[in-house]
């Protein structure tokens, strides 16, 4: 009788203390907000990406980036930050919600409206700093939107680790292990960009300061984006509440 009712089951409690229901369905709310979260960061800079390569032409401008540059970003940015996304803790208020409809997407509360306009707003980023740098003839214009979208990604990556909460709240190092994720992929880009031996490989060449100061302070305008997006959503003006 006991192993009929564990297999006609869908939990089985190994002891008799009701509260293991209680973290068991916490940890299950988490991992699942885990996953819209890297969901949320994934499509959302590979839309990024696919915007910036998609209106280029549309400017009047090459394409730009080169193949290799594309695979860098979305096997870097995608690969560790996206990992380090599933050691993130559970939400403030994830037991005071109440039980998610069985046939609710995983894109309801506003995942796929940001999946579209974040991703254009990291193309807006781009497209224009290419337009510049390319019309004022910087031979470096490629390396620096290359270098913008992987920042902006990254900062992207940042913002999305709360589905309401701004980062100032919970803590930018909270996190730690998506911080020392999203450090090494900072220190590897910079790699790529300043190590003579990497530069014909990934075909980029070393930016001046300046031009990487522009690239920092473009990147954080995704990050400020998501950030206003977020507000607006526990102001009740976006979005229905997750």
């Amino acid at each position: 009788g006991t192993d009929v009712a564990r297999e006609a089951a869908h939990m089985t409690l190994l002891d008799d203390n009701f509260t293991s229901i209680v973290h068991a369905v916490r940890e299950g709310r988490r991992i699942y907000d885990n996953i819209r979260k890297f969901l949320k960061y994934s499509m959302t800079g590979n839309a990024g990406t696919v915007w910036t390569i998609f209106l280029a032409p549309f400017a009047g401008l090459p394409i730009p980036l080169q193949a290799i540059q594309i695979l860098w970003i979305n096997l870097a940015t995608d690969g560790l930050p996206g990992l380090a996304l599933a050691n993130e803790r559970a939400e403030h208020n994830v037991m005071q919600r109440p039980p998610r409809p069985p046939n609710e997407s995983i894109f309801a509360h506003g995942l796929g409206q940001h999946v579209i306009w974040v991703g254009l707003v990291i193309a807006a980023v781009c497209v224009p700093l290419q337009a510049w740098a390319w019309h004022a003839g910087n031979p470096h214009w490629q390396t620096m939107v290359f270098t913008t979208l992987c920042f902006s990604r990254l900062a992207q990556c940042i913002a999305t680790r709360s589905e309401r909460q701004s980062i100032f709240t919970i803590g930018f190092w909270s996190n730690p292990l998506l911080m020392g994720a999203v450090l090494l992929t900072v220190a590897l880009h910079l790699a790529l960009v300043y190590v003579p031996a990497l530069n014909p490989i990934f075909r980029t060449e070393p930016l001046a300061w300046d031009e990487l100061a522009i690239c920092l302070v473009l990147s954080c305008l995704v990050f400020v984006a998501v950030e206003i997006e977020k507000a607006l959503a526990r102001r009740g003006w976006l979005y229905n509440a997750a």
